[in-house]
């Protein structure tokens, strides 16, 4: 029996969230709706307008986010990242085994250097924003991966942002070959619009000839194919994975199971920051399927948990929430 349903290897940030004003991005010139990179300078004059009474700190990242998910839903998880010997890594560290994550990081191990930081902008509307300054996980490398809990997992999850550095993209590609060689199943999430559209020759290398399980939103899954609608890019999207979800936001997901189309009915709520959604859904589903579930039963939970989230401010729900959901789907 595997010790570890998802092992998780990623860009380690200290999620800062706060709300702001739809003007916000017009007075600072930031390209609002997606994720960008920005530099430490940057990002310092963007945290200077910001009211610190107004900010969430979490431990972050997005397969952090879905690995925390998993483990607060009752799978076992461990996670590979990189954090510097600072006030934020430190609080990174404690984060992460508050959430009975198992991971690389260690008291005492941590390098000198800037732990990333992603200010996560959310407005009126509930659509998030993001400004990474990615600091020293920017240098993650093969040299964080744990060759042995990866071994002895069900699932590998890699996430896309990865693509966007030379270090992070070799990684990836040396954690999808030893999940390979050890009959370890590999997912991995697109991440962002943006790293499908700017580094897609990157993202084509790790996909291969293919994945087990892809996670995506409708834009990235047109950007991926080059497909113009969702049906025929659903289409298109069985040549890079077995199996794969698509979600819809409010209109919930599609998940192909291998064989069949499922498609997953949103449950309705008022959302207020959609900060995690997607992070969520893949979180949930993992467990899901690591734990004995159909597609269909995976694609409930996840559903019902990504709703959930973005019913609240933040992209993290509590255990008692999670125990929540699985009983409701069942």
């Amino acid at each position: 029996m595997k010790k570890y349903d998802v092992y998780g290897i990623g860009n380690a940030l200290v999620d800062l969230e706060f709300k702001v004003s739809d003007d916000f991005f017009e007075t600072h010139s930031i390209d609002r709706g997606h994720m960008t990179l920005v530099d430490e300078n940057r990002q310092n004059q963007l945290m200077a307008s910001i009211d610190h009474n107004q900010t969430k700190k979490q431990s972050g990242g997005s397969v952090a986010n879905s690995i925390i998910a998993v483990s607060q839903f009752g799978g076992k998880t461990y996670y590979s990242c990189k954090v510097a010997n600072d006030e934020f890594g430190n609080f990174y560290m404690h984060d992460l085994k508050e959430a009975g994550v198992d991971s690389n990081i260690h008291k005492g191990d941590s390098q000198e250097g800037i732990t990333g930081k992603c200010l996560v902008m959310v407005t009126p509307d509930a659509e998030r924003t993001m400004n990474t300054f990615l600091g020293i996980t920017e240098q993650l490398s093969p040299a964080e991966i744990d060759e042995e809990a990866l071994k002895d997992s069900k699932y590998l999850y890699i996430e896309g942002y990865l693509v966007s550095t030379a270090s992070g993209h070799e990684a990836m590609l040396r954690a999808k070959r030893i999940a390979w060689e050890n009959g370890v199943k590999t997912s991995m999430s697109f991440s962002d619009p943006n790293m499908v559209r700017y580094f897609r020759e990157n993202m084509d290398a790790v996909v291969g000839a293919g994945m087990d399980l892809i996670f995506c939103n409708e834009e990235e899954a047109m950007i991926f194919t080059g497909k113009d609608n969702i049906l025929e890019a659903r289409e298109e999207m069985k040549k890079a994975a077995g199996t794969f979800a698509i979600t819809l936001g409010k209109d919930g997901a599609m998940i192909y199971d291998g064989d069949t189309f499922i498609d997953i009915e949103p449950f309705k709520v008022n959302a207020i920051d959609t900060n995690g959604a997607g992070d969520m859904f893949a979180g949930a589903f993992l467990y899901g399927i690591t734990h004995g579930r159909s597609y269909t039963q995976a694609g409930k939970i996840a559903s019902l948990a990504s709703s959930q989230v973005v019913s609240q401010f933040g992209p993290r729900l509590r255990r008692a929430q999670a125990k929540d959901i699985l009983n409701h789907i069942f």
